[in-house]
């Protein structure tokens, strides 16, 4: 085995096996020879090398190239027995430290999300065939963090009761409030603000597979009148809105753009109005975007601490009025979009290819796995003008939650009241 990939095993793997199988016939083991118990072959010398000086990056790619076979337990139980171990051993090793180092140099580079290379970017992800995108995800395509109130609580219920989470922190204690949805997906959060709490909603995405599936949507569904969908850089946008969310955009923003994202927030949201940002956090100290993610899933994106966010709202102008941290929830999230893809990896095969299957099924192991033990979490930040704008106590966002689930259970029994349920 290439000596810097076992010098690094032997002080990583503490707990649990780690088996690997060389392309010399060899047979390594690093741990406690206790369970879990992972296996996996590593079929070419290139590829010791790669990932001994570069794991963080080259263990996806050889998995994606076939370099690497798991023997033993999947691709999600290996990166699982590395973070779990991570979490608990100092596994700073000088070149990797070194790896990181040259990486924030060129930070500001990668994140240079200027209009024209945001919409790329976005493109690269978001544009993928939609019928990749229903092999995993749940009926309403929600591609964010769900909000599960019980252990068992279906994927579905979980997503539905998100939008019903962030729709009662909102507040939208009138109908026909107008509502601006940054990065609004493929329709799914906008709708349900529509036709569960009457809003009118503008959705913005600069993603066209995105765009066309939601303005479907919205007509198939009778809302077309309340909402409509555009192709449009949150940046360019000039109206004044009652309410604003944005759920799973920041992430795309990039950090030398937080103060422009808040201050536009600040400009479009009415003096009385009312905003909630959604989005992946991390509890540690600011740090580099996994270079996995960012180099074959979300090109130029990052995922920020608190300490980095709250100066650009603190000079925007708006206050904060309340901050909850979602743990756990897109673990499972994740864990549900792997679950499905791992079953129906025939049908995206047929898509793409196998190479792009394993890159899809490392991304989504290596992001369940960051949830559940490298400190990433969901932010949901309310945010206003006015100190006044919302009640005093937080009873009203259980109450509101408790009204909109009653008026959801009514529209299913009388379908066709849903979309004026609200009125």
């Amino acid at each position: 085995m290439y000596p810097l990939l076992s010098f690094y095993l032997k002080r990583l793997i503490r707990k649990g096996t780690l088996t690997i199988h060389t392309v010399d016939g060899g047979h390594h083991s690093f741990g406690d020879g206790e369970p879990p118990h992972v296996e996996l072959a590593i079929k070419t010398r290139a590829a010791e090398r790669q990932i001994g000086h570069n794991p963080a990056l080259k263990l996806g790619e050889c998995y994606m190239d076939g370099e690497v076979d798991m023997v033993l337990g999947s691709i999600y139980d290996l990166i699982a027995l590395v973070f779990d171990n991570a979490a608990m051993t100092a596994t700073g090793q000088p070149w990797m430290k070194a790896i990181e180092q040259v990486r924030l140099l060129y930070r500001r580079v990668v994140q240079n999300n200027v209009p024209k290379r945001s919409r790329r970017n976005v493109q690269r992800h978001y544009d993928l065939s939609g019928d990749l995108y229903a092999l995993f995800l749940d009926p309403d395509w929600q591609y964010s963090c769900a909000y599960f109130e019980t252990p068992e609580q279906s994927l579905a219920d979980a997503q539905l009761a998100k939008k019903r989470h962030i729709a009662a922190k909102l507040r939208f204690d009138r109908p026909g409030l107008s509502t601006l949805d940054i990065g609004s997906g493929w329709g799914g959060m906008g709708l349900y603000l529509a036709r569960e709490c009457g809003a009118r909603v503008k959705g913005v995405t600069l993603s066209d597979e995105q765009l066309k599936r939601s303005n479907t949507r919205a007509v198939e569904s009778g809302l077309s009148d309340r909402v409509r969908f555009e192709l449009q850089d949150y940046r360019h946008i000039e109206e004044r809105f009652d309410r604003i969310v944005s759920v799973g955009m920041f992430e795309h923003v990039g950090r030398d753009f937080y103060d422009p994202f808040f201050q536009q927030a600040a400009k479009l949201l009415k003096p009385d109005g009312v905003m909630l940002l959604h989005t992946i956090g991390r509890t540690t100290p600011p740090y580099n975007t996994n270079s996995f993610i960012d180099r074959h899933i979300f090109p130029g994106g990052y995922i920020p601490s608190l300490s980095e966010v709250m100066p650009a709202i603190e000079c925007s102008g708006l206050g904060i009025t309340d901050i909850e941290v979602l743990r756990l929830h897109y673990a499972e999230t994740c864990r549900a979009w792997r679950m499905a893809f791992l079953e129906r990896w025939s049908e995206a095969e047929a898509l793409y290819d196998r190479r792009f299957c394993r890159m899809w099924e490392f991304y989504l192991a290596i992001s369940e796995a960051s949830f559940r033990w490298q400190g990433y979490v969901v932010f949901q930040i309310q945010l206003t003008h006015a100190v006044d704008a919302l009640p005093i106590r937080r009873d009203y966002m259980t109450e509101t939650e408790k009204a909109l689930k009653q008026r959801e259970a009514r529209a299913v029994e009388q379908p066709e009241r849903a979309c004026v349920a609200a009125e």
